[in-house]
């Protein structure tokens, strides 16, 4: 096993820590980082998933400032009605794609905020209707380029982020109790044109607004946060890998996913003291699986630090890939989020030669696992005519 990174070292790249510390047998392991941390697909599929009610059940979608959203009947509601308003969505405006990724990226994009951007201009109407406050529109894109871009809440001192988080959610504040006394007025609002309706409904006239707030939040930057980090792993590796740009979009996405998954630690609260993988943990402990490393098992994948798509064609089994989660609280966008990936890698990949040139940064660690920076070209392949 290689020796421990410093403490400045954990401090500003938790990956190599979590690397170091792993050596690949003994998987379930008291970390230098304060947590017990999961690698082993098995234990990690049992925590996720609460067998045994071995842990506190909770949301990491659902949690907020003032605890986990519930009851469950309504995150089962709020799921799916927004995975079926993004499904009718995509439908919709599939073909906008085309012309969306020539106006946002060709010929030079700077990444990963053109990731983050692409899926918010794409995906504006699920966020906010179009027939929203105009400074609420403002507000939403204020609060993707001060919180949900990479490395944004760095650019701005804490007094302003302070002063702007209060304005942010006084106004989403303001527009929910608007939408929840339309709600009482009508008893009900029909489909939802966009996730506030979807919240709103699924959370009902009566609910707190402020946890209404808090989940439209987590929708924002599970959207645009998480699919368009996604989309930068994937617009990276088929940068960096130009010879397996041919390969199947489903299976590209899937290896991203699996190398670099945007929800890369779960965390948990042990309700009894228990055994999990050989180590002995308890209530006292702060429990963590890290996906990344799950995905990275040597005894569960071959070459698995390699971006190797094709390993997908034959259908690899997923006991040990979990980029959505595992159990009951599952992404419930997940399927919607592939589709959206997949149908944007395959359009570059058919339609455009890709080329990167990083910045000669690392992984972007935070609560999410964002994409290094650096700049991609789009050119025409030379089999294709050029756009007019």
């Amino acid at each position: 096993m290689e020796s421990s990174p410093t403490s400045q070292e954990h401090h500003s790249d938790p990956l190599a820590l979590l690397r170091a510390e792993f050596d690949g047998v003994h998987d379930v392991w008291h970390s230098a980082m304060g947590a017990v941390c999961v690698a082993d697909p098995e234990a990690a599929r049992a925590v996720m998933g609460n067998r045994h009610a071995a842990v506190a059940e909770t949301s990491d979608f659902f949690q907020g400032r003032h605890g986990v959203f519930g009851p469950r009947s309504a995150q089962v509601a709020i799921g799916r009605a927004a995975r079926d308003l993004m499904r009718r969505h995509l439908d919709a405006r599939r073909q906008d794609l085309p012309g969306l990724v020539a106006e946002q990226l060709a010929p030079h994009s700077e990444w990963p905020d053109a990731g983050n951007l692409l899926v918010l201009r794409h995906l504006r109407d699920v966020l906010l209707n179009g027939d929203a406050p105009a400074d609420l529109h403002t507000t939403v894109e204020a609060i993707v380029a001060r919180a949900v871009l990479a490395g944004a809440r760095r650019r701005h001192p804490a007094p302003s982020r302070l002063l702007f988080r209060r304005r942010a959610l006084r106004a989403l504040h303001t527009e929910v109790c608007s939408r929840q006394s339309r709600l009482r007025q009508l008893g009900g609002v029909g489909e939802p044109r966009d996730l506030v309706d979807v919240v709103v409904a699924g959370g009902g006239p009566t609910a707190d607004p402020r946890d209404l707030v808090e989940v439209y939040l987590s929708f924002l930057f599970a959207v645009v946060g998480s699919i368009g980090f996604a989309l930068g792993w994937a617009v990276h590796l088929l940068g960096t890998h130009p010879d397996r740009a041919a390969a199947e979009p489903s299976w590209t996405v899937r290896e991203a996913l699996r190398l670099w998954p945007v929800a890369w630690l779960f965390a948990r609260t042990p309700t009894r003291v228990q055994e999990l993988g050989g180590t002995r943990v308890t209530p006292q402990d702060r429990l963590v699986v890290c996906s990344y490393l799950v995905h990275r098992h040597p005894e569960h994948w071959e070459r698995p630090d390699e971006f190797v798509p094709q390993r997908w064609a034959t259908g690899v089994p997923d006991a040990a890939y979990l980029p959505f989660g595992h159990g009951p609280h599952t992404c419930a966008g997940a399927t919607v989020t592939v589709r959206l990936l997949e149908d944007l890698v395959g359009l570059l990949s058919r339609d455009w030669r890709v080329s990167v040139t990083p910045d000669g940064g690392g992984p972007q660690v935070g609560p999410a696992l964002a994409p290094p920076r650096f700049t991609a070209t789009l050119s025409l392949p030379d089999d294709r005519p050029e756009r007019r």
